[in-house]
């Protein structure tokens, strides 16, 4: 008999990642515990079992804090996810906030177990079995009802990241958010002209959309000659990344930004952030400087812009946009020889305070002095400060 091959130890970090390339769903396991308090669980293995009877599992970790408390639960519910509420996973995934509950809403099904707000679906059940399966359990539960709650698109976990459902028709949608900033953007037409024409350089117009940034309308040439080829190009909103859009806002808004670094935040970067925000709001605009990343990330933004990038290729992106952090805000404009500025943008203000539109002149002169960077600024303002009066007159939101 041939001999046996030894067997290779099993590589876990290889496993991950295979089975990362399946997308599943994501669910938080809902109950309410004997003391009366509610407690959620986010779980990403979770599925239909049977129809007759009607049967569904879920598969949580053995070593998980949350699931020792919910073991054994003998009425639950199962929320489904919605893709807006990728910030309700994070937060019952937490291992560091205490009082989960205390800003979520929800009711209680027949059982009392939460139902969360704005849920795609919700499924009560009532525990059937629990069988050990390695280092996880398999919780089957018999459904008593079930509803359809929020009629959305779900949220996806995806080789490490989480995303949502896009048809092949809606990769790049158009949005309805989007038709407000471009009504502004045409209002802002003739001042981007002048500016473009006057400075000989590029002048864009930026919106925020959700989570992501949007150039939504160009004058001018690159200093190449060659037309923009930015308008409909879209990046994550990753600090130091689309701060003027938050400078004026209230401090939840502010850290929502914060959040979306790729690791957490040590202090010293926590503090240069928030410098940076009071220095954009203390002069009115932002200074970005010239440095070698931008050039790795306009290669790496190729493909999300265009609606055709992985979890994986987002997460890359998002690493690339945090190590701008130190290139904005600079304290002194008079730069340190060979330093340049890559781009200043200045806020459109709505009705309401809010910043609407963002308004950036790039491309601009190696080598400038502080006096003539001011310069820049100064123009920038007066053309985003005039906007910000047109849509007054006109009534445009």
């Amino acid at each position: 008999m041939a001999e046996q091959a030894p067997q290779r130890p099993f590589d876990n970090a290889r496993f991950r990642e295979v089975l990362g390339h399946y997308p599943t769903g994501v669910v938080v396991v809902t109950a309410i515990l004997q003391t009366g308090e509610p407690i959620g669980m986010v779980v990403g293995s979770f599925t239909s079992v049977s129809l007759d009877p009607p049967l569904v599992a879920f598969l949580p970790d053995r070593s998980s804090s949350t699931y020792a408390r919910l073991r054994g639960t003998q009425k639950f519910v199962i929320n489904v996810l919605s893709a807006e509420q990728e910030h309700l996973c994070r937060l019952f995934a937490s291992k560091s906030i205490v009082d989960k509950w205390a800003d979520v809403s929800w009711t209680p099904a027949p059982s009392g177990a939460p139902i969360l707000e704005n849920a795609v679906a919700w499924i009560a059940c009532e525990l059937e079995s629990t069988t050990e399966a390695g280092d996880h359990d398999i919780v089957l539960g018999r459904v008593q009802d079930l509803q359809v709650h929020n009629p959305a698109l779900p949220l996806l976990f995806f080789q490490g990241g989480y995303g949502r459902f896009a048809p092949s028709s809606l990769v790049i949608p158009t949005e309805a958010d989007l038709l407000a900033p471009i009504r502004i953007a045409e209002l802002a037409r003739s001042q981007m002209e002048q500016l473009a024409n006057e400075l000989n350089v590029e002048c864009m117009a930026q919106a925020r959309v959700k989570d992501d940034l949007i150039f939504v309308a160009s004058s001018g040439r690159t200093r190449d000659g060659l037309s923009p080829k930015r308008v409909g190009r879209r990046v994550p909103a990753v600090p130091p990344l689309g701060a003027l859009f938050v400078a004026w806002a209230d401090d939840s808004a502010v850290e929502n930004w914060l959040r979306r670094l790729p690791a957490p935040l040590e202090e010293t970067q926590r503090v240069q952030l928030i410098d940076g925000l009071s220095r954009a709001r203390e002069r009115g605009y932002s200074v970005a400087l010239q440095s070698p990343v931008f050039r790795e990330i306009e290669v790496a933004v190729d493909p999300f812009a265009k609606g055709r990038f992985t979890p994986a290729q987002e997460r890359d992106l998002v690493r690339l946009m945090a190590g701008l952090n130190g290139l904005y805000e600079p304290a002194d404009l008079n730069l340190p020889a060979g330093a340049a500025v890559r781009l200043i943008s200045a806020p459109v203000f709505g009705h309401e305070g809010a910043v609407e539109l963002v308004l950036q002149l790039w491309d601009l002169p190696a080598g400038l002095p502080a006096a003539e960077i001011q310069h820049y600024a100064d123009r920038l303002k007066a053309a985003a400060d005039a906007v910000t009066k047109s849509m007054a007159w006109s009534g445009v939101k």
